[in-house]
């Protein structure tokens, strides 16, 4: 994380929102709606952005940065974005491949021989047994999350206890010791069968640093931060920015479950390419509107436009899996769960439309069709999935035109 002032800093052109085709009046109707929420005590605090056509139409910030202490949300605030760090791992991957260093076909196991001839776990009788892989993991599978890979975290099954037995998520290890693990452990699923979200993009991310011979973190930061101007995007938050990081509520407001979110303020020595990262609202914009322009921010080309419409195709097909996370209508691409279809889904949007979010609340999503992206940052696990689908609601209900 590179010095910056903690301005608030407009990462776009401003415009009012009348400009743009939103309404005014129907965005204030999102910042009761998230005060409301803040004064029920459901929420510690907010920052939402909108941009539309290439402007800033919405920005602002809600409640607290830090519940214990009170101290007020700022629009420079940073969070712990978690799974928001796959999309920008997938885009370091697929700048790697528009360089003829990969081809999405290829076998992870000719990269990282950890995972090549994968074992998958079958149960029979009660019994675990392990089959052969019917065939190699491939990085589209990783980026499609199609691997057999699983979460430790999404079942209580098997391999999911071995994940946690084997400790796949310490911060103390290396990428290289992760894989290494990863390696030693049964599949849950054949290769290319089943839409499970896992720890792959945290494997890709090793894939980065062996390809490029750089740290994941180097990697970035070298290659998409620095040159987008995301200054507060990394690993961890240096101690000059300590009084910026927003912070959780200590207990879950609707359960009383202690909630814990990843120590940040050090630098860890696992860089999760799945969910490691830190960024504001600003920062991310930033990435987003790279993305809705086709690989391009400022002049400056990260991603072709042939590069990016491959990335948020869908590449699933007949493949499902996770109704939880992969909502009806969706398909997903190389990074992003991709709409399929108008309807089906209980969240307005547009075909083509891509999103993702994060463990702690964060979340995006981008549409093309209507020249648009937003992002809201929250620390609040527990209410993630009911705050990401409210705010999509009462951004597309700002609709005027």
């Amino acid at each position: 994380m590179a010095d910056s002032c903690p301005t608030e800093s407009l990462p776009l052109p401003s415009a009012v929102p009348e400009e743009v085709g939103l309404s005014a009046s129907r965005l204030g109707r999102l910042g009761e709606v998230l005060h409301g929420e803040i004064e029920r005590g459901r929420l510690p605090g907010a920052v939402a952005l909108i941009a539309r056509r290439g402007r800033l139409a919405y920005f602002e910030s809600f409640g607290a940065r830090d519940p214990a202490s009170g101290a007020p949300m700022s629009k420079d605030s940073i969070f712990r974005i978690y799974s928001m760090t796959k999309p920008i791992v997938s885009v370091a991957v697929m700048m790697l491949w528009e360089e003829g260093r990969l081809l999405l076909s290829d076998p992870i196991g000719k990269y990282l021989p950890e995972l090549a001839n994968p074992k998958v776990a079958v149960e029979r009788g009660g019994a675990l047994e392990l089959a052969a892989a019917e065939r190699e993991i491939t990085i589209q599978d990783l980026l499609r999350h199609t691997s057999g890979l699983t979460y430790e975290f999404r079942g209580s099954g098997r391999v999911h206890k071995m994940y946690m037995a084997a400790k796949v998520a310490s911060r103390s290890q290396s990428s290289a010791d992760q894989v290494a693990t990863l390696g030693r452990l049964p599949l849950l699923h054949q290769p290319g069968t089943r839409w499970e979200y896992s720890r792959s993009t945290d494997v890709l991310g090793r894939l980065v640093e062996v390809l490029s011979g750089l740290k994941l973190g180097d990697y970035l930061t070298k290659h998409i931060l620095t040159p987008l101007g995301m200054l507060d995007t990394a690993f961890h938050v240096p101690e000059r920015h300590h009084a910026r990081l927003a912070e959780a509520f200590a207990r879950d407001p609707e359960t009383g479950t202690e909630v814990r979110l990843a120590e940040v303020r050090d630098p860890p020595n696992f860089e999760s390419g799945g969910g490691g990262l830190v960024s504001t609202a600003a920062d991310y914009a930033r990435f987003l509107q790279m993305l809705l322009d086709n690989g391009t921010l400022d002049g400056l080309r990260l991603l072709s436009r042939k590069t990016i419409e491959l990335m948020t195709a869908d590449h699933l097909g007949p493949i499902t899996g996770a109704p939880d996370l992969l909502l009806p209508g969706y398909g997903f691409g190389l990074g992003f769960a991709v709409r399929l279809h108008a309807g089906l889904a209980h969240t307005p949007g547009s075909i083509g439309q891509y999103f993702w979010g994060g463990l702690a609340g964060t979340t995006f999503w981008v549409d093309p069709a209507e020249q648009l992206f937003a992002l809201m940052l929250i620390q609040a696990p527990g209410q993630r999935d009911y705050y990401r689908v409210l705010f999509r609601d009462l951004v597309y209900s700002a609709f005027a035109d």
